[in-house]
């Protein structure tokens, strides 16, 4: 990875782009407005403090990357080592991004697809991914539903991965929200929350969910 300098700036033109691709493409696109750079770096801070250290480059692997804002923050710290896949739905967005940060590897497909996805990539389909980080909405995770992508993940992550996954607070006592803290707290020895991230439309909150169980 290139010096800091040579890394892309986020813009306004980014975040108006998210904003038309949720007009043009709700379903695909999920959230009305991208994150912040204060929720970016928290959710940074929660995905790479265990893997800072490590001699071997991490995995890391976004779900729903959109326009960016945790993909570039990840880029910054990562520095060029390991790997760093970021998947996106939204073809337009997955586009963009791929433009703007050629080192890291877009891929533009569902994240139900994920063991699928990384195998083809040449990565361990099961236990072979140190950090998961989720852009997706709690309700688009399908927390406690047959269907939850939730065991998906955490099959994917390593003995000592990590799982970080953003929510909103105004909306952290809606059922989906509880439904995913409960799961979070099956599938995983240690869940933390972070505090509200209030420099964000609207405020945040961040999961981060460490050593998932194996049954």
């Amino acid at each position: 990875m290139p010096p800091d300098q040579h890394l892309p700036t986020r813009g306004w033109r980014d975040d108006a782009r998210f904003a038309a691709q949720f007009v043009r493409a709700p379903v695909a696109t999920a959230s009305v407005w991208p994150s912040s750079t204060a929720l970016a770096r928290t959710v940074a801070d929660a995905a790479l403090g265990s893997v800072g250290t490590r001699r071997r480059g991490p995995v890391v692997v976004e779900l729903g990357a959109g326009s960016g804002a945790f993909t570039l923050e990840l880029a910054r710290r990562l520095e060029g080592r390991g790997r760093h896949l970021a998947v996106e739905l939204n073809p337009a967005l997955a586009h963009h991004l791929a433009a703007r940060l050629p080192t890291v590897e877009v891929v533009p497909a569902d994240v139900a697809e994920l063991p699928t996805l990384l195998a083809v990539r040449g990565l361990p389909a099961h236990g072979g991914v140190d950090v998961v980080v989720s852009g997706l909405g709690w309700s688009a995770t399908r927390p406690g539903r047959d269907d939850s992508l939730l065991p998906v993940v955490a099959s994917t992550l390593a003995d000592d991965g990590v799982f970080v996954q953003f929510g909103y607070t105004f909306t952290r006592w809606a059922g989906p929200a509880r439904a995913l803290e409960q799961e979070l707290h099956e599938l995983y020895g240690e869940v933390t929350t972070s505090p509200t991230v209030w420099r964000n439309l609207p405020p945040a909150v961040v999961h981060r969910a460490a050593r998932p169980a194996r049954t």
